[in-house]
């Protein structure tokens, strides 16, 4: 314990009070319903990694148009809302924090997946390169989307703030906007996949703006201190690029550094020679949750150095429902298997087991 004394201190992010500083990055799953409901499983799976300091839910939806992929969550529907609850309340239960990370997909998504009548839509009339499985037909391409005009832009910001005000009454902590991945806030912020001619296209400072407005929204929604952020400098996920990465992620990060928002999330960066986290740390002026390739040992380092307030893990948790534990006492990680992470069921979902000799 002593050799990881940073990282199994407690810390405050925001308004959000975490026991220590480990934390579940966001993985999509796809165990939600046809719906996206979250059932039982979903319950049981974040309820067994509830000893982390702080948990970030898989990306939802914050409107049917926002919908990636099969068996996805969303966070619109009363029945979605209800399901959440089941959720928080189990994490809640065993001592955990947990925030939902929205997630507006944009261009990334097939009427397959959505149903017929639901547009996809993104900043500009852009087509994805690539495929997406579906349930109903396999793998198809993804949509040609339709651009949003000036006024629906607004919309969706408004979304964003509802999203969060129904992620509070479905009893999370906060939530976190995703701005990576090639998603909706990360196709506005991009210039390969941004050629609006309006306030939310153009210079640097327009194409960040949508994404700085949704956290402005959510924040005066929810309060600030209950608001982060995800991102990624270089990232090439989803077929986007951009012309100066660094430039466009330290204008987002301009724009929303005197909010007062609970944290960055910041990915290791894909682009070379780049230090995302210093970015972060200089640029934001706020808590930073490092993410990306650490051990714990690793992650005391960082923490220790001043790099970040804490770290977050993401396939260590899938293996391993009892991380913390294994952590705290240097036990041996279990493996993932690659094959069932977003097939439906319980099979290497809920059911990997505990190290031998931990209790549950």
């Amino acid at each position: 314990m002593a050799a990881l004394s940073h990282l199994f201190s407690p810390v405050r992010l925001g308004d959000l009070e975490l026991a220590n500083r480990i934390v579940m990055a966001p993985m999509t799953r796809n165990r939600a319903d046809a719906q996206g409901v979250p059932g039982e499983l979903m319950v049981e799976y974040y309820a067994q990694r509830a000893e982390a300091g702080l948990i970030v839910a898989e990306g939802a939806w914050p409107s049917a148009a926002g919908q990636a992929y099969c068996r996805q969550p969303g966070i619109a529907s009363a029945a979605q809302v209800a399901g959440w609850r089941k959720v928080t309340d189990a994490v809640h239960a065993r001592g955990g924090r947990i925030v939902l990370q929205i997630m507006h997909a944009g261009r990334i998504g097939s009427h397959h997946i959505k149903g017929e009548g639901v547009d996809t839509v993104a900043p500009s009339a852009i087509r994805a390169a690539g495929e997406v499985f579906t349930d109903s037909a396999g793998m198809q391409p993804y949509d040609m989307p339709r651009a949003l005009s000036t006024d629906e832009v607004r919309a969706v910001v408004a979304e964003h703030a509802q999203a969060a005000i129904k992620a509070r009454e479905a009893g999370f902590d906060g939530v976190e906007l995703h701005c990576t991945s090639g998603y909706l806030p990360m196709q506005f912020m991009c210039s390969g996949t941004n050629q609006r001619t309006d306030d939310y296209g153009g210079s640097v400072a327009n194409r960040a703006r949508f994404a700085a407005e949704c956290l402005q929204a959510m924040a005066a929604a929810i309060g600030a201190g209950r608001v982060g952020l995800r991102f990624r400098v270089g990232n090439s996920y989803n077929d986007i690029q951009d012309e100066d990465t660094v430039a466009t992620h330290a204008e987002l990060l301009r724009q929303v550094k005197g909010m007062g928002l609970a944290y960055a999330h910041a990915m290791r960066a894909e682009a070379p020679g780049v230090d995302a986290f210093a970015l972060a740390r200089d640029g934001f002026g706020g808590a930073v949750i490092l993410n990306d390739s650490f051990d714990a040992a690793a992650a005391e380092a960082a923490i220790a150095g001043g790099q970040g307030e804490a770290v977050s893990f993401a396939r260590d948790f899938i293996g391993n429902p009892d991380l913390v534990r294994r952590m705290r006492e240097g036990l041996a990680l279990a493996r993932f298997d690659r094959r069932t992470l977003y097939s439906p069921g319980a099979a290497g979902y809920t059911d990997y087991p505990l190290a031998e000799g931990v209790g549950a």
